[in-house]
């Protein structure tokens, strides 16, 4: 954990009790003055033009911490420089602004801390604490610091008491807060039935050494680098110094001993009347010392040995160092609790599938017992189906022989049926061929009379188109006899007038008629004769070959008759 780090835990308390609303936002006149303030403290410059650019009145309203951090990291922490200040100011600083908010104890209580040990708790709760917002405190450095505290005070530190404390859900997954830890201070859980002297003794010693990196403080002999002679001095040693003073107040610093990578310290056997002697050794000097005893001898020479050790590692601050391992420890045991959990639930599932599997097996071992008895019933079953198929078999055997037997007589009796029956094939294929012949002549015969039959269609086509035309002649006949007969009244008007002039013409003429009706007659006759068995001799024309000839007759009859007639009229 850096300066800087350190310098922010101190400043977020002083930013959160000026956060009066609990909005996470401060107004910039309280800002400027917080500001001003810790400059002060860092003995930094002042800039007071930076300071009013960046928190001028505008209506933006107060300032969150995110909006701070630019203006406190450049204008401020920025030109921090280590050693230049006195960090214990800064802390009084934020601590005077953050109790007057937070830190309000019952001050009627016989045993709440005085101000200025709730302050050194405060500094060691920072110190402490993980590095992460809102500051709190886990439960292991809790129990860390108190145990400091009570070997401070010589006691033994009794947990009993705080278990209820320390079991809370809440305290367990978030932490503790440092009003919480202060509260539990001043309930007298830890203190109880000790003198307030020794409780701020014990605080002030754990907060030098833990905060004010005090690896050990205590009164030595030391032997003078010019007169020689020895003279008891209160001992500080840092990590990067020794100092020793006239008086435990520290107020006289009598030297300075600076430790590096070339100090040692070696144990010095008694002499000059002095026991429990070693040395520093430097490259300039060397400082002899004695203790009071030879385990105050063993934890000097241990301390300074650690404190080279620190110097040479790079590390300024034992309990810094030892903040990380126990951090690194709880991380460590928080794998392993994980990792023991994450086994735990392994072997349960592991057990779980143990006795799952021993379930089936005891399942699978019933029903291993059911499957032999079934296998028993099975096999008790197919021995008697085995005996009662075996028994079915011999009569099988038996009537398969028999029928064996019938079956040879049955073949034999069927070979001579097939001989029968191909014999019949034979002669069937014979007539098939005789009938297919038969077949082949009588489609022969049907085509050649169909030939026929056009043959004669054609012809009663011929008759019908003469018949057409002997229809027509006979039309223009009935024509002309409608003319001759308006010629011949025409003829009977002259006849009248010359009627005596004509007698002779008259009996003539009824000669003539008398002819000529007569043959009318004879044509009429012919023709309702002709019109009415012509349908009839249509039928008998394809049977009667001599019906064509008769008809052609009729006709040559009818043309002589109408030949007569017409000369006849000639005549007349």
């Amino acid at each position: 954990m850096d300066l800087r780090s350190e310098l922010l835990k101190s400043i977020w308390y002083g930013f959160t009790a000026l956060d009066l609303e609990k909005s996470g936002k401060v107004s910039k006149s309280q800002l400027k003055v917080l500001s001003h303030n810790l400059c002060t403290v860092l003995c930094i410059p002042h800039d007071p033009v930076a300071l009013e650019e960046h928190f001028r009145d505008d209506d933006d309203g107060p300032v969150s911490s995110q909006g701070y951090m630019p203006y406190l990291n450049k204008y401020i922490l920025d030109k921090v420089v280590e050693g230049s200040f006195i960090k214990e100011n800064v802390d009084e600083l934020c601590w005077t602004l953050t109790a007057k908010k937070n830190y309000q104890p019952d001050r009627s209580s016989s045993t709440i801390l005085p101000e200025k040990d709730a302050f050194r708790l405060w500094c060691l709760f920072n110190f402490l604490s993980e590095d992460k917002y809102p500051l709190v405190m886990v439960p292991d450095e809790v129990e860390y610091l108190l145990k400091k505290i009570c070997m401070a005070m010589s006691i033994e530190f009794n947990c009993v008491e705080l278990e209820d404390f320390f079991s809370q859900d809440s305290v367990q997954q978030s932490g503790i807060t440092v009003w919480m830890f202060l509260e539990m201070m001043n309930s007298g859980k830890v203190t109880r039935g000790i003198d307030a002297s020794i409780i701020s003794m014990a605080i002030e010693e754990v907060y030098r050494e833990i905060v004010g990196d005090v690896l050990k403080e205590g009164y030595l002999w030391k032997k003078g680098q010019l007169r020689r002679n020895w003279k008891e001095r209160w001992f500080t040693l840092k990590p990067s110094n020794l100092s020793y003073y006239t008086g435990e107040d520290r107020k006289d610093c009598q030297g300075n001993i600076a430790l590096d990578e070339n100090c040692c310290v070696e144990v010095l056997p008694d002499r000059d009347g002095k026991r429990c002697m070693f040395c520093l050794k430097t490259l300039s000097k060397t400082y002899e010392m004695s203790a009071s005893d030879t385990k105050q001898r063993q934890e000097w020479t241990t301390a300074i040995q650690t404190a080279i050790r620190l110097h040479v590692e790079g590390k300024k601050s034992l309990h810094k160092d030892l903040k990380l391992k126990r951090r690194e420890q709880r991380e460590l045991r928080e794998k392993r609790r994980q990792a023991k959990e994450e086994e735990l639930q392994r072997l349960r599932a592991l057990q779980e599938e143990r006795e799952r599997k021993l379930a089936e097996l005891e399942l699978l071992k019933e029903a291993q017992k059911q499957a032999q008895a079934l296998l028993e019933q099975d096999e008790q079953r197919r021995r008697q189906q085995h005996e009662q198929l075996q028994r079915a078999l011999e009569i099988q055997l038996r009537e398969a022989e028999e029928a064996r037997v019938s079956m040879q007589a049955e073949m034999a009796l069927k070979e001579e049926e097939a001989e029968r029956q191909r014999k019949r094939i034979q002669e069937l294929e014979e007539m098939q061929k005789r009938l297919e012949e038969a077949l082949q002549q009588e489609i022969k015969a049907r085509l050649d009379e169909e030939a026929f039959r056009y043959a004669q269609a054609g012809l009663l086509a011929e008759e019908e188109e003469k018949m057409k035309a002997l229809m027509n002649l006979q039309e223009e006949q009935e024509e002309y006899i409608a003319k001759t007969q308006r010629e011949k009244q025409e003829l009977k008007q002259e006849m009248e007038a010359k009627s005596r002039a004509l007698e002779e013409a008259q009996r003539q003429l009824e000669e003539v008629r008398a002819n000529r009706h007569r043959v009318d007659q004879d044509v009429v006759r012919r023709d309702h004769r002709w019109e009415a068995p012509s349908r009839a001799s249509r039928s008998r024309r394809s049977e009667t070959p001599g019906c064509v000839s008769e008809g052609v007759r009729d006709r040559g009859i009818g043309r002589r008759a109408k030949k007569m007639l017409t000369t006849e009229l000639d005549v007349i």
